[in-house]
């Protein structure tokens, strides 16, 4: 089979999955003439049309062999509902997002025939694959209102964290050994923190309020002459709470002290601007934007400029500060997911704030004893933390197994502790082991919402029924006032 006709197959597919999900495509690098409803309309054969051409056929044979494999693995394509039935309902935005048809198509030419290295500079295809990534760059600076020149290109938002932190406070190691953080954020950031403190560097841990925001005069109150970074989330990524930023970087900004934020979760879903929210590092994630896994971005100012010591060596990439060849094709994928983000935010986050709504309405007037986790106000609205009395956590994520929801953040999930950031908001135990978190996002369907309503009140009253601590209530009892013994 020649190479043309595997690049038609191949740029033909997203186009194909664009017309199951009901959106626009991208014009592919590649396309055919005649269309797959077209090929397969009289008998569903590929070959029935006497006047296709071979690599038509062929590629409408592909096509058909998509859905046959569907078919034999007990799943349908639903072009009305734009899901794979069969398969779990997906509600876990949070941890990843699918890739958006139109980032695929995007991505494929640097996959098969753009597949040039982006740092060779004496030949076409190095020129060509480089003037790509450069357009990805500046789509990414565009989204968050940054300088091109300010987007260094990692392998995900943990790398990025890493870079930030570990970064800067390496730099300016030999004047300021202090760092600011919260309780809340993700474990990287902790984790990183953490390695700092065993190498001599002071961290204050802020605490948070029930609701999960932090208190800006606990924030000033910690700032000290020798801090070098306040590094504090945007969205966060278990409850979904937005902090205060803009005003986190005007304190920062007016105290000389660098302001880093881990925004994997906030980019592409509200409106950031660097500029306006006086951030001085931004940690970006690719896969959380509906682009690529494995590729990321951190955001490094210019003007007041930040310096870091890099924390992986080698040819001098993006600037000194990230060594290591680019993979063009994840680098292609981020930009075009940075350019759908800013043509559909507005669009997403209606859809996301309606289904929002609609799943804590039902579920609040359906299933009693339940706490919505976080701020109810200040908060991404496509993360939805629920905490149901009475019943075990683990149980019910189990018996959701046809809804893919999570227990917390998708690092820490396999972790059978409570999660710490509910504990930080003074979450009881018993209540932080039953949270469950629900993510909605661009391609979830009102009635993927109804349907998990569904499953959980079924399963929260059948669990419900096999705990004793739920008799008792029923009786009336106030499980506070009992004094438990241990027998030994």
């Amino acid at each position: 089979m020649s190479a043309r006709i595997i690049q038609k197959k191949l740029f033909s597919l997203p186009s194909f999955i664009c017309a199951i999900r009901r959106l626009p495509a991208v014009q592919p690098v590649c396309s055919l003439s005649t269309s797959v409803q077209d090929i397969t309309k009289d008998t569903g054969s590929p070959h029935h049309n006497s006047t296709l051409s071979n690599e038509e056929a062929t590629t409408a044979a592909a096509l058909q062999q998509v859905t046959t494999s569907y078919s034999k693995n007990g799943y349908a394509l639903d072009v009305t509902e734009r899901t794979v039935l069969g398969r779990p309902v997906y509600l876990d935005a949070q941890s990843t997002t699918p890739v958006d048809p139109r980032v695929l198509d995007a991505m494929l030419p640097f996959y098969i025939s753009q597949y040039g290295n982006p740092h060779s500079r004496t030949h076409a295809y190095g020129w060509a694959t480089e003037e790509a990534v450069e357009k990805a760059r500046a789509s990414v600076a565009a989204l968050v209102g940054a300088n091109p020149k300010e987007i260094i290109f990692t392998s995900g938002a943990t790398e990025s964290n890493n870079a930030a932190i570990k970064g800067v406070a390496n730099f300016y190691k030999e004047r300021k050994r202090h760092i600011i953080t919260t309780q809340t954020e993700h474990k990287c950031v902790l984790d990183s923190c953490r390695h700092l403190q065993q190498n001599g560097f002071e961290v204050t841990y802020l605490p948070v309020n029930k609701e999960g925001l932090v208190n800006l005069e606990d924030l000033k109150n910690a700032i000290r002459p020798d801090t070098v970074l306040v590094s504090i989330m945007m969205v966060n990524n278990e409850i979904g709470v937005i902090q205060p930023i803009e005003e986190i970087g005007k304190i920062c900004r007016e105290h000389k002290v660098f302001f880093h934020t881990d925004a994997a979760q906030a980019v592409g879903k509200i409106p950031v601007d660097v500029e306006k929210m006086h951030i001085d590092l931004m940690s970006i994630s690719g896969h959380k934007i509906y682009g690529p896994k494995g590729i990321g971005a951190l955001y490094v100012r210019r003007k007041p400029r930040v310096r870091l010591e890099p924390i992986i060596n080698g040819g001098g990439q993006e600037r000194g500060l990230r060594s290591g060849t680019l993979p063009a094709p994840l680098v292609v994928g981020m930009g075009a997911a940075s350019e759908v983000c800013m043509e559909e935010m507005e669009r997403d986050y209606k859809h996301v704030s309606k289904l929002s709504e609609r799943l804590i309405s039902q579920i609040q007037s359906s299933i009693p004893h339940v706490v919505l986790n976080g701020s109810p106000v200040h908060r991404y609205p496509g993360n939805v933390n629920f905490s149901f009395a009475y019943v075990e956590g683990e149980s019910l994520l189990m018996a959701l197994k046809k809804v893919a929801v999570s227990s917390g953040s998708a690092c820490t999930s396999a972790s059978l502790e409570p999660s710490y950031v509910l504990r930080a908001l003074g979450v009881d135990d018993d209540m932080a082991h039953t949270s469950i978190r629900f993510g909605l996002g661009r391609f979830t369907t009102e009635k993927e919402v109804d349907f998990t309503v569904e499953l959980a009140k079924r399963h929260v009253a059948r669990l419900r029924e096999m705990s004793p601590l739920w008799e008792m209530v029923q009786e009336g009892i106030d499980l506070k006032s009992i004094q438990w013994t241990q027998e030994h």
